[in-house]
């Protein structure tokens, strides 16, 4: 009576309570989101949502369908589960550098959760130099981080232009220390930075440090200093500093997914999560939201 695709895309927009974002999600067009949620109310004959141009709301059958819907995909589960035959497992220890929270990659790693639930995802979110240091001591199994150019370990996600930002209405004097915030040691875009400034001769000064992509934003959203930043992901808040500052170029950096090669459960696990990933990865290039 209900097409299983119809309950998974009717889910997508009662969490998200948006046609838009669902479409997203899914990698659907958003005309076939709406497309797929009329099917269903038709098979209903009830009306599931109550929406007008500017908002999204569960009606009470709408509310009533959310459980049942669940409940019909969980049993669909299980069915496929028992006559498809093995399933991936185990437990995967995912690092992500913080610049990914800020994106879709939540949106990814809960489609991976919804396709593999047999898989134990512990998720780490720390300094792309730290996480790749874990990695090579056996504490990570896959990591999603930044990376040099040069750099020849693991898989290619995307490549942007590492960029100068800081809120608009900083101005930096010529004749004084550019003032920096930055990441504590091994950040790869601080160490970028102090090169890059070394390398033109110019004095600095570090007026902040966090270990958190949020502390770095609040120093720079308050006009502290500028900070060495992917161009695709500026926070809202900041701007690229125009380069009648003077300010020497960053080069570009890699996003990259690296991963040690176990046997077994915990490298079906890391493959699946690297090809879930790879797949999202235009999805990575958007902020969330």
């Amino acid at each position: 009576m209900y097409d299983p695709t119809h309950l998974r895309t009717f889910l997508a927009v009662a969490q998200t309570l948006s046609f838009t974002q669902a479409a997203r999600r899914l990698g659907l067009r958003q005309s076939t989101v709406s497309q797929h949620v009329r099917r269903l109310e038709e098979a209903a004959g009830r009306q599931l949502f109550a929406r007008d141009t500017h908002s999204v709301e569960l009606t009470g059958d709408g509310e009533a369908m959310l459980g049942f819907a669940r409940r019909l995909l969980e049993v669909q589960e299980q069915a496929s589960a028992y006559f498809s035959g093995p399933r991936v497992r185990g437990r995967l220890r995912f690092g992500a550098s913080e610049d990914f929270v800020l994106t879709r990659l939540p949106e990814i790693l809960e489609g991976f959760r919804y396709d593999h639930p047999e898989v134990d995802l512990e998720l780490t979110v720390e300094l792309s130099g730290t996480l790749h240091e874990r990695l090579a001591e056996g504490k990570l199994d896959l990591v999603l981080a930044k990376r040099r150019p040069e750099d020849p370990r693991g898989r290619l996600v995307w490549r942007d232009d590492l960029v100068w930002i800081g809120t608009e209405r900083l101005r930096l004097d010529p004749d004084r220390p550019v003032p920096l915030i930055v990441y504590p040691p091994p950040g790869i875009t601080r160490a970028r930075a102090l090169e890059a400034l070394e390398a033109q001769g110019r004095p600095w000064r570090i007026v902040c440090t966090s270990g958190s992509l949020n502390g770095l934003i609040a120093a720079a959203r308050a006009g502290l200093g500028v900070m060495a930043h992917s161009r695709r992901l500026i926070p809202p808040g900041l701007v690229r500093v125009p380069e009648r500052a003077g300010l020497p170029d960053l080069g570009r950096i890699d996003f990259a997914l690296t991963h040690t090669r176990s046997r077994g459960a915990t490298e079906e696990a890391a493959d699946a999560l690297a090809a879930a990933i790879l797949a999202g990865g235009e999805r990575l290039r958007r902020r969330g939201g």
